[in-house]
């Protein structure tokens, strides 16, 4: 039975049932805590060492300003395009697009690379329960295809879930959240109260970084790792109100903040550098393995599990919405602005998403060099997080200039507060893209490459500049000359507002 009208958003009739703890669950899944810590809590260790609580503190901080910026955006123009609108209207379209772009680019790889770690972790799960063949099939971990293709059953489930609706999708992840975090909390407990290496403030100074370009590398991993609570603001046309998108981001955020710091400093009291570095992606499995027996030692590893799971499910969503978004303003083709009269959602886009994913993934088994350049993908992604963080900010700062009349707190919290972040995330991006042009005097498929770690954010805004192109030329999209389309005007700012336009788009020639 469809919705009632009064209950769907007037322009793309998707169901407004979310409220602040939907935006929570959302977000919390999409930056995937239990993942971020299972697998990168190694790998910020090999670049901060024993400060990598101070890292994550450090790179919270302009985070926390972009993530004002959105709120503060957000208040004006709700929109589940977010920063592909926000950019588009304020600074420049093809900016706009390019944001838009880049973040829809790197959550398909990011759900391409997730389904072959989700499959891996189910394997591992598989065999420490007794399972090692199925059908004849060897179940084994270390095997791209097989790994692949049971994360490839898991996208589509997930997938399944996602086109029946965001409400029934949050359901479901906040009962994973509850087991992932419990066992999460319990096992890093364990191991600050039992962990055998001494505590020390020094843990907590930046300053005691071995580096400045180790400090770089590792804030831009700190992140990739908080990223993904703005997927919160992806559903604020379904939210009952849109400040409850804010308000779960903003949770979300803090919440990831807490259980980061809190397990950095657990498995640095039971692990010395050392060990951490080596065990990297298996760091929280190896503690579970330290500090109990089975069956119980086997409950991290359930958890990471879980939390790849949800982490899957919550990149579709958003990435679907802002295709919606830049589908309606025809920069993208009209497939992806359909939503299920039956689901409220943009069913279409979703499984087109699943698809892309899919075909990229299959790609990584046949091809090691796709193989490998996903990899380096996943850690060249905290340069084009920096980028559109970036801009979305300086977007914020931009539109709202006119509050440095308006009194000191709001010049703070509209103008320089997301003006001073834009500029940390583009001084660290342009720094660390010195250091990888310069590092290597040959190109070579390599992750430790530098020419080869400046490809793939390349690939992002080369092929987001052809893309663009064709939207303003061949597609004639509106957007290009008023930052929104023919159809997004029916979510338009009240006329008294001093960032509603004057007039109504023009229409464009329908492709």
């Amino acid at each position: 039975m469809d919705l009632p009208a009064e209950h769907r958003h007037p322009s793309t009739g998707m169901r407004r049932t979310l409220g602040v703890r939907d935006g929570i669950a959302i977000a919390a899944s999409s930056t995937a805590a239990t993942t971020s810590i299972g697998i990168g809590m190694g790998a910020m260790a090999l670049y901060a060492g024993r400060q990598t609580p101070a890292l994550l503190l450090v790179a919270f901080l302009p985070i926390l300003g972009i993530a004002l910026s959105y709120s503060r955006l957000n208040r004006t123009e709700p929109n589940c395009g977010n920063g592909y609108t926000w950019v588009g209207r304020s600074l420049s379209p093809w900016l706009g697009f390019l944001t838009g772009w880049v973040v829809l680019i790197a959550n398909v790889v990011f759900m391409a690379y997730t389904s072959a770690i989700t499959g891996m972790v189910m394997l591992q799960f598989a065999n420490k329960a007794g399972l090692h063949k199925l059908f004849g099939i060897t179940l084994d971990p270390t095997s791209t295809g097989v790994s692949t293709v049971v994360g490839l059953v898991v996208l589509v489930a997930v997938t399944l879930t996602a086109v029946t609706g965001v409400r029934s999708a949050t359901r479901f992840q906040w009962v994973l959240l509850a087991f992932e975090y419990t066992v999460l909390l319990g096992f890093c407990g364990w191991a600050l109260v039992s962990g055998h290496q001494q505590f020390s403030f020094e843990w907590l100074n930046p300053f005691a970084i071995g580096s400045f370009q180790s400090l770089a590398q590792g804030l831009v991993l700190a992140v990739f790792v908080f990223w993904g609570w703005d997927a919160a603001f992806t559903v604020n046309e379904e939210t009952r109100n849109a400040s409850d998108a804010a308000r779960g981001g903003l949770i979300a955020l803090f919440a990831m903040l807490g259980l980061l710091v809190f397990a950095a400093i657990a498995f640095q009291r039971a692990m010395d550098a050392e060990t951490l570095v080596t065990q990297g992606p298996q760091a929280l499995t190896f503690l579970g393995s330290e500090l109990a027996g089975e069956p119980w030692a086997s409950l991290p590893l359930a958890a990471l599990m879980c939390s790849a799971f949800a982490s899957l499910q919550s990149s579709v969503i958003p990435t679907a919405r802002g295709a919606l978004a830049m589908g309606r303003d025809r920069t993208l083709g009209r497939v992806w602005t359909r939503v299920n009269p039956r689901f409220g959602s943009p069913a279409a886009a979703t499984v087109i998403i699943m698809g892309v994913a899919t075909a990229v993934a299959v790609l990584a088994i046949g091809i090691p060099k796709i193989n490998l350049m996903i990899l380096t993908a996943v850690n060249s992604i905290g340069l084009v997080v920096a980028f559109y963080y970036g801009l979305t900010a300086v977007a914020c700062a931009v539109r709202f200039k006119g509050a440095l009349r308006e009194g000191p707190l709001e010049a703070l919290r509209s103008v320089v507060i997301p003006a001073a972040s834009a500029l940390v995330l583009f001084g660290l991006g342009g720094y660390l893209a010195y250091q990888y042009a310069t590092m290597s005097d040959h190109f070579e498929a390599r992750p430790d490459n530098g020419w080869f770690m400046l490809l793939i954010p390349s690939l992002f805004l080369a092929s987001g500049l052809i893309a663009a192109a064709v939207a303003k030329w061949y597609r004639r999209s509106p957007y290009f000359s008023t930052g929104r389309g023919t159809d997004a005007d029916a979510i338009a700012l009240p006329m008294d507002s001093p960032d509603s336009p004057s007039s109504p788009a023009s229409p464009g020639s329908p492709v």
